[in-house]
């Protein structure tokens, strides 16, 4: 009964999975926090670690996706979203970073890797 109890707790759990995106100047871990089979996620932890300093962020976001011909629906993914105050930082599928004060100000943008 317990080993059925476990699993039916697994099983009902949400998924969570975690990726690394490396770039020249920082190390970024995204942690997704919702359940398995969801389009979107509202979600979302960002820990940002400055290779140079050792400096780190710790955010909470979003998945960002395109949005269907409905304007409602979410299309394809593009990534996630994070905000700090004014400054948000996104994070491409393509591995981009970029770092976005309000007034749509770049003040950091890398190409780095998924690991």
């Amino acid at each position: 009964m317990k080993k059925l109890f476990a699993l039916l707790l697994l099983l009902t759990s949400p998924f969570v999975f975690a990726e690394e995106l490396e770039t020249p100047s920082y190390k970024v871990t995204i942690q997704s926090n919702c359940a398995e089979g969801y389009v979107s996620c509202d979600d979302v932890s960002y820990t940002g670690v400055n290779k140079k300093s050792g400096k780190s962020i710790a955010l909470k976001g979003s998945t960002w996706h395109t949005l269907c011909a409905d304007g409602v629906t979410p299309c394809r993914f593009l990534g996630y979203k994070f905000k700090n105050s004014t400054v948000t930082y996104t994070v491409s599928e393509e591995g981009l970073l970029e770092v976005v004060k309000k007034g749509n100000k770049v003040i950091f943008s890398e190409q780095g890797n998924w690991h």
